[in-house]
């Protein structure tokens, strides 16, 4: 007989992980943002923060949303456009955090 799961731990784990991924972009565009400051406002770091900015609110606006939904009793799966669009996000937002920060 397979073992029984508690659910609801699962998406509590989940949840906690969407907050770290959060918090984690957050602090990339951070530190971008202080960058550029540095740089004296370069265009092209500017540019850098902005698109920074622009990702982290699409990705927090995602986040949100599934986190909202894993506060359900049955929390629906992830929908394969919504992992693509947070996994683009957050490769962006690496690579902008590389190029950005020396």
């Amino acid at each position: 007989m397979p073992p029984v799961q508690d659910p609801g731990l699962q998406p509590e784990r989940t949840r906690l992980a969407w907050r770290r991924t959060t918090l984690s972009a957050a602090v990339v565009v951070v530190l971008a943002a202080r960058e550029a400051a540095r740089r004296g406002a370069a265009p092209a770091a500017l540019l850098g923060v902005a698109l920074s900015v622009g990702l982290l609110l699409v990705f927090l606006a995602t986040a949100q949303r599934r986190m909202h939904q894993l506060g359900s009793a049955r929390p629906a799966d992830l929908v394969p456009a919504t992992a693509l669009l947070v996994t683009a996000c957050t490769v962006a937002l690496a690579v902008l955090g590389a190029v950005t920060l020396p």
